[in-house]
């Protein structure tokens, strides 16, 4: 397995798919070795490797049933870090890593058209907890030279008061955050005074990932701060599996794993429409042939002017994602683009919708002055659009995300045992 960055594939390695294609085909007999040594995949490769398109697909539910080192492919001893995913399904999902792993899935990470470097002051806004995606992009700054500021987004410690100070006064040059966080800093900017485009100069580009993004809300957070908004898909199974390109275009790392789309009737097929199935070809910690991530996506193989020969992928979200109303099927992909297509001077960023009983009702925040304009045109956009009536609610900013929220300098406290008459107590041992 890889033990220097100078053992990877690089881009401009290859030339064309079919030099990409004879890339994995080299590579995939040693990925096929090391998944014979998990206890998960032995007994389907003990008759020697056979075709990877042979071997059954491997799910989430495999992964779960196999907590926590089933799919261990070294000596424990040889672990580097220990993950979890933030899935909802109740039971947890692991993942493991070898330092030798973390060279790949940093440099993987660092593939950006803005590039990291030494002179980048880096925040890292997503959690250093048991999901890899801050740690990922910590392991990767450093890689590179930048220096970290690691803004946890599940730390009390670190409110968006304090985030927003940070950026200023700091000279943030580059952060890692899911879209959502960019909009609120916006709010918690412009609450301290700041302009958004004009305060933070030192500012090149926003890394995001986490959540799909639309084209149409991507567009509006890049006007806000007047900087590139630059796209990562990944996942804690995974690391990061595609990165966008200088021509915009979000490319699937083909050389470090083979791509397969799972369709609704079973097969599988190179590209298309359908759920991602993923083999990464450089882990040893935890190998994973044919990984089912169950995230819907596009993948197709067509030339690109970057010039990279990877193929394009577009992520839809989670399959089966999406509400009935009436004779439509409506997304959260079909409204976001709706509420970001209105025109900026609106000032919508912060919506929410429920479909219920055959009914769309979204609630939009907006100023006083813009609501009849707002709800007008957004009510008009979804006849339109998706097709059906919809009941649009204007509600005054602060309601969905609380000004509050926004402005709060929290304490960081310390564990307290001993308190004085007038000091609450409630506080002690499990202080907050």
């Amino acid at each position: 397995m890889p033990s220097t960055i100078s053992d990877l594939p690089r881009l401009g390695d290859w030339t064309s798919f079919e030099e990409l294609a004879a890339l994995q085909a080299a590579r995939l007999p040693r990925t096929l070795e090391a998944a014979a040594r998990s206890p998960f995949y032995r007994d389907p490769l003990s008759g020697g490797p056979p075709p990877l398109d042979a071997l059954p697909i491997t799910t989430k539910r495999d992964l779960r049933q196999a907590y926590p080192f089933g799919l261990l492919g070294v000596e424990r001893s040889r672990l580097a870090t220990y993950h979890e995913s933030s899935g909802t399904a109740g039971q947890p999902t692991a993942s493991y890593y070898t330092d030798d792993d973390w060279i790949d899935l940093a440099e993987r990470f660092a593939r950006k058209w803005i590039p990291i470097g030494p002179d980048d002051m880096f925040l890292v806004r997503t959690p250093y907890a048991l999901m890899i995606t801050g740690h990922l992009a910590h392991r990767a700054a450093r890689m590179h030279g930048a220096t970290v500021v690691p803004g946890d987004n599940r730390s009390l410690a670190m409110p968006y008061s304090r985030v927003i100070r940070v950026l200023h006064d700091l000279d943030v040059t580059l952060t890692w955050s899911m879209p959502a966080e960019t909009l609120i800093w916006a709010a918690a900017a412009r609450l301290a005074g700041l302009d958004p485009g004009s305060d933070f100069p030192a500012l090149r580009a926003l890394y995001v990932g986490g959540e799909p993004v639309t084209a149409a809300r991507r567009a509006r957070i890049s006007r806000i701060w007047g900087v590139p908004v630059i796209e990562e898909y990944g996942s804690t199974e995974t690391g990061s599996l595609a990165g966008e390109c200088p021509a915009g275009h979000l490319h699937f790392w083909s050389d470090r794993a083979i791509p397969e789309i799972y369709r609704p009737d079973g097969t599988v097929v190179a590209e298309g429409s359908g759920q991602l199935v993923v083999t990464p070809l450089y882990r040893e910690a935890m190998p994973l042939l044919r990984y089912n991530l169950e995230d819907a996506v596009e993948l197709t193989y067509r030339d690109c002017e970057c010039g990279w020969h990877l193929p394009t992928i577009r992520v839809l979200g989670r399959a089966g994602a999406g509400h009935p109303v009436g004779r439509a099927r409506i997304t959260q992909n079909d409204l976001e683009t709706l509420v970001f297509t209105l025109p900026d001077r609106l000032g919508v960023l912060f919506w929410r919708a429920r479909a219920a009983h055959g009914e769309l009702v979204v609630e939009i925040e907006v100023d006083e002055a813009h609501r009849a304009e707002a709800v007008g045109a957004l009510t008009a956009a979804i006849r339109s659009g998706p097709g059906v009536d919809a009941v649009v609610r204007a509600l005054a900013p602060g309601t969905l995300v609380p000004h509050a929220t926004l402005t709060v300098n929290q304490d960081i406290l310390k564990p307290r045992t001993l308190f004085g008459p007038d000091e609450d107590w409630d506080k002690a041992i499990l202080y907050y």
